[in-house]
């Protein structure tokens, strides 16, 4: 096929990444498909990706205007060269104008947007799902959000590319090893395993005390608004919300600052999981301590670590055992007291936890790639 590929190099917008673009876009052309790529910056779009936030209403709209310009005059060229058989995009509604997916497809090019963040942002789709002809939803219990909104969408759980995601011929010199931004109940995680003892150590944005001032400096303008909270709307859910942050932030404070390293480059997040015996994984996404409920859903990260050849620990979900045997190729906890006692239990079961981390491995690279999932998508969809 012939594919007009649209989305930025990563969701990441705190640091450098080419988590997608090295997983979808280097996948589809390794299937040997004709990608081509949308030449545009997304670095200022993705900053600013809520449509109802009031701070970026003004420049969503000047935005979405701009980019639905140069994305229909870059297709409307590439087109004219050679007819395009598919619109590949991981797009926001804030991107661009849901009327430029009906232009698109009135040229005779099938659409399909992949989003992966429907579990707890899927109301910041809603405009723009309903115009294509297929959205691609890696949460399982979405898939009827979806539907309702007037969206065709095709169930396409997480993959990992292993020409990406491999295994490195490092010592295992690291325990336990957590790598991602501290939110939510993550901090009270990695506290609760130090303070068993354990030796966890975490990489990414929001551990460092940095993160920590400037989020106490934060704190300090907002509770110096005084009246001006008091007479807002929902201001008693306001405060709960803001509570719970600095909660989160007092364990933070506790997180010893030797256990905490920077931003991990691509390939240095990849050489970690092969230097831990064990790699942590923490489900919940979203900010279940602000919104008051947790959401779990399965993550890259339970294909990434695998398909890395590291050995995986991760909260039990239901839908993971379509993708792994428990026990056998990841291993789960349900809950934090278990998750202590199954970290103490492999750490002192070497050839146990090798034996799982091989497995693991296996399995990811029979099944779990992208070029995997897209042949399977692209059958569904009547796509070669």
């Amino acid at each position: 096929m012939r594919i007009f590929y649209a989305a930025d190099t990563s969701p990441n917008i705190a640091f450098h990444s080419n988590l997608w673009r090295d997983n979808l876009f280097l996948s589809l052309v390794d299937l040997g498909h004709d990608v081509v790529e949308f030449d545009f910056d997304f670095r200022e779009t993705f900053q600013r990706i809520n449509t109802s936030d009031p701070r970026h209403s003004s420049f969503i709209k000047k935005n979405r205007g701009k980019v639905s310009e140069e994305l229909l005059k870059q297709i409307k060229i590439e087109h004219a060269k050679k007819p395009l058989d598919l619109f590949f995009s991981y797009f926001y509604d804030a991107c661009i104008w849901p009327e430029v997916i009906d232009e698109i497809r009135s040229m005779g090019i099938k659409t399909v947007n992949w989003f992966c963040n429907g579990s707890y942002q899927i109301h910041l789709v809603k405009e723009i799902s309903p115009h294509y002809d297929w959205c691609l939803v890696p949460e399982k219990f979405r898939i009827e959000d979806y539907k309702k909104m007037g969206a065709n969408p095709i169930y396409c759980q997480e993959a990992a590319n292993p020409n990406i995601y491999k295994p490195f011929e490092l010592t295992r010199d690291f325990d336990v090893t957590f790598v991602g931004q501290a939110y939510g109940e993550r901090p009270s995680y990695v506290h609760h395993l130090l303070q068993k003892g354990l030796d966890v150590r975490v990489w990414g944005p929001g551990w460092g005390r940095d993160s920590i001032a400037e989020s106490q400096d934060f704190f300090s303008r907002f509770f110096n608004l005084g009246s001006k909270v008091l007479v807002a709307k929902n201001w008693k859910g306001l405060l709960n919300k803001f509570q719970r942050k600095h909660q989160q932030k007092a364990v933070l404070r506790q997180i010893p600052q030797n256990v905490v390293g920077g931003i991990l480059s691509d390939q240095e997040l990849v050489k970690i999981f092969s230097r831990s015996k064990i790699n942590l994984g923490l489900s919940a996404c979203g900010d279940p301590q602000s919104t008051g409920s947790r959401i779990l859903q399965v993550r890259l990260r339970d294909f990434e670590v695998p398909m890395s050849g590291g050995f995986y620990v991760v909260e039990y979900m239901e839908e993971l055992e379509q993708f792994f045997e428990v026990g056998k190729e990841i291993v789960c906890y349900s809950c934090l007291d278990d998750l202590t006692e199954k970290i103490k239990y492999y750490l002192r079961n070497d050839s146990e936890r090798e034996k799982i981390r091989l497995a693991g491995y296996e399995r990811c690279l029979r099944e779990h790639t992208w070029k995997k999932r897209f042949e399977k998508v692209f059958f569904e969809m009547g796509l070669k």
